[in-house]
């Protein structure tokens, strides 16, 4: 655990030294497979930016076109090299044949709207260009889908940090007004509304069971 908080300690000074340059390298080294905290990266640059040590409109952009990238040089190397080059070599960095049975069993489920999702979940988030080439997916289709995809995610993390830093006072005086009674509350409430939820994807696809 140490050296993985001194690991994010640098990266905290790298993009701090940086700013939106060191952003969009790690983003896009993250979509090529390698153990970087991507989501971890964004709420630390979004706080940043809410400091107003970092342009938001430039973080935006240049997380998104990192993720992009990547993701794009992913799908290259794996409709060049093919899966059995990916799998072999691969292995060395994580890329193992298990990881990548997973990432098709994806595809193979929910098709080229797997590119769009795959950012919001660890290993589809660093897989899914790559798996994509091996599949032969077609590169405007999958360009699309990548795109939005890492808008979404890109626009989640960032706003979403930059507006509970803007507000944070607020959230805390309003929380602390609530307290103990309405915090129960609010947790029935969602634990209520999950369980709904789950019952309904159990009656509309009888293949899902707990």
């Amino acid at each position: 655990m140490e050296e993985v908080g001194q690991f994010v300690g640098s990266l905290e000074h790298f993009v701090r030294d940086y700013g939106v340059v060191a952003v969009t390298v790690i983003l896009a080294l993250e979509a090529l497979g390698a153990p970087l905290p991507g989501e971890t990266l964004l709420i630390f640059a979004a706080v940043l930016a809410g400091r107003g040590e970092m342009s938001l409109p430039m973080l935006l952009a240049s997380a998104w076109a990192g993720s992009v990238f990547g993701d794009n040089i992913g799908y290259a190397i794996g409709r060049t090299l093919g899966r059995a080059a990916v799998a072999r070599y691969g292995a060395k960095i994580g890329l193992n044949d298990a990881r990548l049975q997973t990432v098709e069993g994806v595809f193979a489920r929910y098709g080229a709207a797997t590119v769009a999702f795959a950012r919001f979940v660890n290993i589809l988030r660093q897989l899914n260009g790559v798996v994509a080439g091996t599949l032969d997916m077609n590169w405007w289709r999958f360009l699309l889908f990548n795109a939005l995809g890492a808008a979404l995610w890109v626009m989640l993390w960032v706003l979403g940090t930059y507006f509970l830093s803007e507000h944070m006072s607020v959230i805390t005086r309003i929380a602390h007004r609530v307290g103990l009674v309405g915090g129960a509350l609010v947790a029935v409430a969602v634990v209520a509304v999950l369980v709904v939820a789950v019952r309904r994807m159990r009656g509309a696809d009888p293949s899902v069971r707990g």
